[in-house]
């Protein structure tokens, strides 16, 4: 179960500086909170110790609803509980679908908005009501504020804008979790948010270099896809620790994981947070095959179907490179049918020269999940009838069925995928920022991912 975050005090909202007064500004909010100083009413607080957190946010949505009043946490491109709660008191106002996502509908809905209100210049709601105030420790707290709890750091959010060049806009704040076994002493995040266009952002990539905390690691959460040809990447990418990436949020999944490939070969650190989502599914086709009298039968896999919800392919991509990697198959072909269910089809050889066929499959469903392209069914099988090595995995009743249907006259062995509430973006991220450094398993099974991807193009 979810531990509760501890409820979160600003002591500094969010507040317009130059590019030159930023540290200036942290320093004086600190010195103003610290033991001693007068006129202290409360308990003081201390800065970021831990690390660096740049966060390349190419998505508007919270700098809308925080501006429309929806949304009172730190501007830090972070999509947690905190922003769902935001997002449904926003669809609520506009009669939109409670959702909790920022589906296309409601962005257009919030721009709208935020327009009407700049030309109004009054913080009311386009029909003359009072603009909802959304409070965040009463809704839910956000992942930022758990990283916080234990990980007191300094994010800074770049927002990139389109538009003509007005050069970068910054804002500080800081906010503290309150710890119940001490009250007396506030450890807290803050926060630097810089605007403007990607070109602008680049130019002052020497003064975002500066602001990561020397001899304190460095983490950058690139939440668009990774552009090695963009200078201000190149250089956060040369300072970092770990560039931490999510596949699931890619258009192009199938061109975004051949350029994160290229990236790790020339030794870019990079994690991918939809790479972390496959363990329980890479855990439960291992444990299938523990037993010794079902460990032999593992050469005679040679059929595999994957099905993934419609939209995004990464998840099936990486986990049959996986699944290559650890048996020591290769491909050979890969060509595309597409169709209802966008069916790719891939051939490999294992080492005794036999043929694998894998089929991908990309089911439509009416309920798309919070991530896209989730794993749905797997299962492993043979041409062997002999063979003891029928698997089905599946996350839902329904993919169960289809899968096992699938087998024939072979009895196979069948487990569920039980849904985790740790797979989900906030909780992945609060994962990764505990560790850095290359992961050999995921390097290996995306040089396999690869070499299946070269084979389409």
């Amino acid at each position: 179960m979810a531990t509760q975050s501890p409820p979160v005090v600003s002591i500094q909202p969010p507040k317009d500086v130059s590019l030159s007064e930023i540290e200036a500004e942290l320093r004086q909010i600190w010195q103003s909170y610290s033991v001693g100083s007068d006129g202290i009413d409360g308990p003081s607080a201390v800065r970021a110790t831990t690390f660096s957190l740049v966060v390349y946010e190419p998505e508007e949505t919270q700098q809308l609803l925080a501006a429309l009043g929806y949304y009172s946490g730190p501007i830090d491109g972070i999509l947690g509980p905190r922003m769902f709660a935001a997002i449904k008191a926003a669809q609520k106002t506009y009669g939109l679908p409670r959702t909790g996502r920022a589906d296309e509908t409601t962005k257009a809905k919030l721009r709208e908005e935020y327009t009407q209100r700049l030309k109004n210049g009054v913080a009311r709601n386009s029909d003359g009501t009072e603009q909802l105030q959304y409070f965040a420790d009463l809704e839910g707290a956000g992942i930022a504020d758990a990283i916080a709890a234990a990980n007191p750091c300094r994010i800074i959010a770049l927002f990139p804008t389109a538009g003509e060049d007005k050069g970068v806009t910054a804002q500080v704040s800081a906010s503290c979790p309150i710890q119940k076994h001490s009250q007396s002493t506030l450890v807290c995040c803050e926060y630097i948010t810089l605007t403007g266009t990607p070109a602008a952002l680049e130019r002052i990539g020497g003064i975002i270099s500066e602001l990561m905390i020397g001899e304190l690691p460095k983490f950058i959460w690139w939440k668009a896809k990774p552009d090695p040809d963009y200078g201000l990447f190149k250089r956060l990418a040369e300072l970092s620790n770990s560039i931490i990436i999510d596949s699931s949020a890619f258009r192009y999944p199938e061109t975004a994981l051949l350029q994160i490939h290229q990236l790790m070969t020339q030794g870019t650190p990079i994690a991918d947070l939809n790479w972390r989502r496959l363990a329980p599914w890479q855990e439960l086709t291992a444990e299938a095959f523990d037993p010794p009298e079902r460990r032999a039968a593992l050469v005679e896999v040679d059929r595999v179907t994957i099905d993934y919800e419609q939209g995004n392919q990464a998840q099936a991509l990486m986990f049959l490179g996986w699944l290559a990697s650890r048996l020591k198959w290769r491909p050979i072909s890969y060509q595309k049918e597409g169709g209802d269910y966008d069916i790719r089809r891939v051939k490999l050889t294992t080492p005794d020269q036999r043929s694998v066929e894998v089929e991908l499959a990309g089911v439509p469903v009416a309920d798309v999940g919070e991530v896209a392209g989730d794993l749905i069914s797997l299962r492993l099988g043979s041409t062997n009838m002999e063979a003891d090595c029928c698997t089905v995995l599946c996350s839902e009743t329904t993919g169960c069925m289809r899968m096992e249907a699938g087998g024939g006259a072979q009895s196979c062995r069948i487990q569920q995928v039980s849904p985790m509430f740790d797979q989900k973006t906030e909780y992945l991220l609060s994962q990764q920022l505990q560790r850095w450094g290359r992961e050999m398993l995921y390097e290996e099974s995306m040089a396999v991912t690869e070499q299946i991807l070269k084979l389409g193009s």
